[in-house]
C-alpha cells in the first residue's frame, strides 16, 4: 500500500499547468488501451510449509468507463492473461495464469489544466487457470477482493489523454495439491499502467 499511497499523494498535490482540458461530463464514455506491469508483494505466504514467491509480469490492459455524473465514472478493467512462476524456498516449482477483471467507481478532479488526477475504489475478481507443477495436480481457488487506484491523465487533445495509474488489489488464493489443502498464497499485487484513453 505504500506505493499506492505515494501515487495518490503525488496526483492530488500536482499544480495545474496550461494546456487542453479533458472534460468528463455525464454520459461520456472512455476507452483505454495500454500496458500494465503487475508486481505481487514481496512476501506471498507459505504453501506446504515453504516460503512462496510469485514473479512479475507485463501484459496489455484495457479499460471502459461510463460517466454516471460529471467527473464520476464506473470503470471496468480487463487484460490479457498474466502469467507467473511460483517459487518455493527460492526454487521455481509451479506456474499459473490469471485474469483480474475489476469494476471501479472513479472520481476525476475537475480543473482547467491538461492534468486530471483521479482516484477509484472497486471490487476485483481474479480467476486462476492453467496451473502447472511437476509435484502433482495444483489448483488455485478464484479470489474476490477490493481494489483501490490513483491515476493521472494528461490531455493531448480535446478527446484523448495519456494515463498513468497505480492500482492495488487484495488477492489471496487457497491452494490444493492432489486434492489436499496446502495453504494460502497472499498475492496482493500492484499494477502500474500506462495507457492511451479516448473519450466519446
Amino acid at each position: 500500500m505504500t506505493r499506492l499511497s505515494a501515487a495518490l499523494a503525488l496526483t492530488t498535490a500536482l499544480v495545474a499547468v496550461s494546456g487542453p482540458a479533458l472534460a468528463q461530463s455525464q454520459g461520456d464514455m472512455t476507452v483505454g488501451i495500454g500496458l500494465g506491469y503487475l508486481t505481487p508483494k514481496s512476501n506471498n505466504g507459505t504453501l506446504a510449509g515453504a516460503s512462496v514467491t510469485i514473479d512479475d509480469d507485463t501484459r496489455p490492459i484495457f479499460t471502459f468507463e461510463y460517466f454516471i455524473r460529471d467527473n464520476l465514472g464506473i470503470e471496468i478493467l480487463a487484460a490479457t492473461p498474466f502469467s507467473h512462476d511460483i517459487s518455493l524456498n527460492g526454487t521455481v516449482a509451479a506456474s499459473t495464469k490469471h485474469l483480474p477483471p475489476t469494476l471501479s467507481l472513479n472520481y476525476h478532479f475537475a480543473n482547467q489544466s491538461a492534468w486530471t488526477p483521479y482516484v477509484g475504489l472497486g471490487v476485483n475478481y481474479t480467476t486462476f487457470f492453467e496451473e502447472s507443477t511437476a509435484l502433482g495436480n495444483l489448483e488455485l481457488k478464484d479470489s474476490w477482493g477490493v481494489s483501490v487506484q490513483a491515476g493521472l491523465d494528461y490531455a493531448v487533445s480535446d478527446q484523448g489523454a495519456v494515463r498513468l495509474n497505480v492500482r492495488w488489489f487484495d488477492i489471496d488464493t487457497d491452494a490444493t495439491l492432489n486434492g489436499a489443502a496446502i495453504g494460502t498464497a497472499e498475492i496482493d499485487p500492484v499494477l502500474i499502467g500506462l495507457s492511451y484513453v479516448h473519450r466519446f
